[in-house]
């Protein structure tokens, strides 16, 4: 990804000012002051500061979270990285070794994954996922004609899918592989310029509500543009409503948070010997300091946290999901499973116990009729959002675009499903509101990657604190 093309939506702020130094003059600014000017105090519609988030991520909710996602349970993906593009034929494919993924070998996935890929439950075993369908929305009358069975169960798929976000992967087709997380860890790998920019371009052009007329800022692939054209894009990215302006945020977080990971995991020596990955401050400038991006690096990082905000807050909806003695993380070993379970509870009550969450309750609120509507546009736009990860010419990064497109879709499902959340049987079958074993590792996962960000952000705040 180019290291100018980072996340292009943000919010206008102020700069930090600058301490006195001795006889009247200012010591020169610092490249930490530079990359986060804007990176304190409250975020934009929301009750929470940084520094709350901050402390809570890195110190209470990181070492177990990512201890969490090393176990097996998490740790495997299935996804299918063969599928077409449906926007354009002319992708072109990274060479570079750094953009492959290894998939796992059949013995290296554990049984109790390989055996319920689409569910998360060991009583799952004995019923497929044909069966489920049939139970909860009623058995295909077998007198029908052939025709019209196939009609009524394309249907049933439909009605599956209304609230999904994402348009997920068949995991069941002969191109789904299983994908080791752990071995496969999302880093820089060289892949940018225009071909990296045509995918964000299409995302923030046709997707994100904005018309054409209104250029965005550093857009690589517009020549020309200058402060008239910042100051146009934010007066009408404020004037936006509320559920619009969300989805710009959520967009740009999702881009920045992508972008401090291959700050953090960039290649610093490639030898023959051996590789070394670590922290790349000179990459991270050009990608987030406030001057190399004329103002624009620090709006993304408040992004950032705007975005780990709303999935912490879905993470503290969907308790009652995980706290139902019918649910496990099967993998087929019993005192694994249930350690493991224990630990995910207690994190859920951890990420529960935030005393500052996101208040949803903003979001279409408006008149029924065009609340509904809008929710439909947010839901096709995401959707689309989701299928574009399938034009990412590098494997490496298309295997980790789809999977944290796929965790933040999940994350917007559980906000808009809290009723049927607040309905659900305390044992048994829960048909209403039901997360698949490919949602939850993809939720969990893509929200490591933005705990991980935040971490991150520390770190390198403490390497540019003396670089200016």
């Amino acid at each position: 990804m180019d290291r100018r093309w980072g996340l292009l939506i943000g919010f206008l702020g102020a700069v930090w000012p600058l301490g006195s130094g001795h006889g009247g003059r200012q010591p020169p600014e610092t490249a930490a002051q530079r990359c986060f000017c804007q990176v304190s105090g409250y975020l934009d519609d929301c009750t929470c500061d940084v520094e709350t988030i901050d402390r809570f991520n890195n110190y209470r909710l990181f070492p177990r979270l990512q201890q969490l996602l090393e176990s097996d349970y998490f740790r495997y993906y299935k996804v299918n990285l063969k599928r077409p593009c449906p926007f354009w034929n002319d992708i072109s494919q990274c060479g570079r070794r750094d953009c492959a993924v290894r998939p796992c070998q059949s013995d290296e996935v554990p049984d109790g994954i390989k055996s319920t890929s689409y569910k998360y439950s060991e009583e799952a075993n004995s019923l497929t996922e044909e069966c489920e369908r049939a139970e909860r929305l009623g058995a295909v009358d077998e007198s029908l004609s052939e025709e019209t069975q196939k009609a009524v169960l394309q249907w049933t798929k439909h009605d599956d899918s209304s609230d999904n976000f994402c348009e997920a992967d068949d995991i069941q087709s002969p191109d789904a592989e299983y994908v080791d997380l752990l071995l496969n860890p999302e880093r820089y790998t060289g892949y940018k310029g225009p071909d990296a920019w045509k995918i964000w371009n299409v995302i923030y052009e046709e997707n994100c509500f904005k018309p054409q007329t209104i250029k965005r800022p550093l857009n690589p692939l517009v020549s020309g543009q200058g402060i008239s054209e910042e100051n146009t894009f934010y007066s009408w990215l404020e004037g936006l409503c509320v559920e619009k302006r969300a989805f710009y945020r959520l967009i740009s977080g999702l881009h920045a948070s992508i972008n401090v990971h291959l700050s953090a995991r960039y290649l610093l020596q490639d030898t023959w010997l051996e590789k070394k990955w670590g922290h790349n401050v000179t990459e991270f400038q050009q990608r987030f300091d406030a001057i190399l991006t004329e103002g624009e690096g620090p709006r993304r990082l408040k992004n950032l946290y705007f975005l780990y905000l709303i999935e912490l807050r879905a993470l503290s909806k969907v308790v009652p999901f995980f706290e139902r003695p019918d649910f496990q993380l099967f993998t087929g070993n019993k005192i694994q499973d249930a350690e493991n379970k224990m630990l995910l509870l207690e994190i859920l009550h951890e990420i529960k116990s935030f005393p500052l969450h996101f208040d949803e309750n903003s979001f279409f609120a408006g008149d029924k009729k065009e609340a509904n509507k809008l929710k439909e546009d947010f839901r096709l736009h995401f959707r689309n959002i989701s299928r574009i990860m399938d034009c990412v010419g590098c494997f490496k990064c298309r295997l980790w675009g789809k999977l944290q497109t796929q965790g933040l879709g999940t994350a917007l499902k559980i906000l808009f499903s809290e009723k049927l959340i607040a309905n659900m049987p305390e044992s048994g079958p829960s048909y209403e509101f039901y997360l698949t074993r490919q949602e939850i590792v993809s939720l969990f996962n893509a929200f490591g990657r933005i705990s991980t960000s935040v971490k991150e952000l520390e770190n390198f705040r403490n390497l540019l604190q003396n670089i200016h």
